[in-house]
């Protein structure tokens, strides 16, 4: 497959895609409800109600903003993006924008389930089965231009290599972790059977940012602090975890990407570990206490996604050029998003046309095996 990959853009889930849930939990759908716009919730003013929660919760401590349900005030007035392409309920329209911005394949995360939205696993599992099967069709109805990355009800061991199986068979390019899932990090011998079956039939680790986290999320509030500590630490936390834990090491054919928390922590992170941490006994000759950055990269597959506007050239040096993507974060509309990727990363002067070339088609290309 040739052509560029935009390797993190966003689907905003519908009420479509809930008509799709197993019939015996359709009394426990995601519904739409509405607020007065004079709440603290502002235009926020239309929410998912799940398990007892409302989605977003877009003020105060434990607070998140996300971009559905698309009813809301804040999202239907928006004229960037076409509700159709947001919610991929118009397939032919989203290719059309990824034809005006020169984009041949785009991968796409969650919105919803970028927040920890239940506890109880017979629920999740259904959640997680609706979605995927939405994103299944969405592949077939899009001639394999929309691939997209799973979403597994980790809560289940047995449920999630169930689903992440016909997820395979839809189109599915990867597996969405965040960097602490719930109460538990990426280095708890509880993914370990997840892993082992997502090595087997080529499935990468996709670590997005998030708030899945519902302890951590908790304790900021959204005014004061913003999203930074809930949302972006994980996949820093989560790569040190993988890392330390020598879990590439695991799972020898296992790829781990880390999305939309830029890169610039690499460099950081990277002193941390070898300054700080130490190899278990199981792994007393771990690979990673000995390697360079770049072999670091290169040994554990670990491929990671940085921004148009960060130091691309030092990072390349780094990391290694073989191991950097982007994403334009298309259907989101926060300070993570790209709207002209192509043209922003081939008019950098800074960067050769080679290297440009590596991480908007080859590099993305590997890591999720397009």
């Amino acid at each position: 497959m040739n052509g560029i990959i935009d390797a993190d853009t966003h689907i905003a889930e519908s009420e479509s895609m809930w008509q799709l849930i197993d019939p015996r939990m359709h009394h426990r759908r995601p519904v739409m409800v509405s607020a007065p716009e004079d709440t603290l919730y502002r235009d926020f003013n239309v929410l998912w109600l799940i398990d007892g929660n409302i989605f977003p919760k877009a003020s105060g401590r434990g607070g998140f903003r996300i971009i559905t349900p698309s009813a809301s005030k804040r999202e239907a007035g928006r004229t960037d993006i076409h509700v159709g392409c947001r919610e991929i309920t118009d397939v032919a329209a989203r290719l059309a924008d990824m034809d005006k911005a020169g984009v041949a394949v785009q991968v796409i995360y969650p919105t919803l389930f970028l927040i920890d939205v239940t506890a109880d696993p017979e629920l999740q599992t259904a959640l997680c089965g609706a979605y995927n099967k939405f994103l299944g069709r969405v592949f077939h109805q899009a001639g394999g231009r929309l691939r997209w990355v799973a979403v597994l009800p980790l809560a289940c061991v047995d449920a999630s290599i169930e689903q992440m199986h016909e997820a395979k068979q839809n189109g599915a390019a990867g597996l969405f972790f965040s960097g602490i899932v719930g109460s538990l990090t990426l280095n708890n011998p509880h993914f370990f059977p997840i892993y082992a079956e997502a090595e087997k039939i080529g499935l990468p680790i996709c670590v997005h940012t998030g708030q899945s986290s519902r302890r951590l999320l908790d304790f900021f509030d959204l005014e004061l602090n913003g999203t930074f500590a809930a949302s972006h630490l994980p996949p820093i936390i989560g790569f040190r975890d993988l890392v330390a834990g020598e879990i590439p090491e695991q799972f020898p054919g296992l790829k781990f990407g880390f999305l939309e928390a830029s890169a610039s922590w690499v460099p950081f992170l990277y002193h941390h570990l070898k300054r700080s941490a130490r190899p278990r006994p199981s792994f007393p000759n771990a690979r990673w206490k000995h390697a360079s950055c770049k072999d670091l990269f290169r040994d554990y597959r670990i491929y990671i996604a940085c921004e148009a506007d960060e130091d691309i050239r030092y990072l390349a040096e780094f990391i290694g050029e073989d191991h950097l993507m982007i994403g334009s974060d298309y259907g989101h509309n926060d300070p993570a998003e790209e709207k002209a990727l192509v043209q922003t990363m081939r008019s950098r002067e800074d960067l050769s046309a080679k290297l440009v070339e590596k991480i908007l088609v080859h590099n993305p290309r590997e890591f999720y095996a397009l």
